[in-house]
């Protein structure tokens, strides 16, 4: 239940054509107190709820729980989450060992896109894609829980 991330600002669209797979995420914040969030997300057809504890001072590794849940409670509770909800479609690129989510942000994120990928370790190797630009790890901006505080739009 410890995930280790690193987190990156894309820069150019080329992992579309990469693309394993495209879904829509919509995601709302039940609570996003820096040093634990619960978030309720819908991805393509499913539902999530997730908590995630506050990460360590690198920001690459923190506690996070998550359990699929049935969409209609999703949509249900995300009429509960606090004001501000995240829009997105995500990309999984698979380059050699570990796959790279890339959010494209719609909404009031419309313009940013961030990369994300999990490793077993922090110190872990891995290819960076061209694609891949400055890495934004450990960075409380550029988590979806600030983003729906603060949108990208608003910087």
């Amino acid at each position: 239940m410890v995930e280790v991330e690193r987190k990156f600002l894309v820069k150019n669209e080329a992992y579309k054509a990469e693309a394993r797979s495209k879904k829509r995420i919509v995601q709302g914040f039940l609570n996003t107190h820096p040093e634990r969030t619960v978030r309720v997300r819908i991805k393509g057809d499913k539902g999530f709820l997730t908590i995630k504890g506050k990460g360590n001072d690198s920001g690459t590794t923190r506690f996070e729980w998550e359990k699929e849940i049935v969409v209609t409670e999703a949509q249900a509770l995300l009429k509960l989450c606090e004001e501000g909800s995240i829009e997105k479609f995500r990309y999984e690129v698979k380059v050699e060992n570990h796959v790279f989510e890339i959010d494209e942000f719609s909404g009031n994120n419309k313009g940013l896109i961030v990369a994300e990928v999990e490793l077993s370790s922090e110190n872990e190797k891995f290819e960076k894609p061209d694609w891949l630009g400055q890495e934004v790890t450990g960075e409380i901006k550029y988590y979806n829980s600030q983003l729906s505080q603060h949108p990208f739009m608003n910087w």
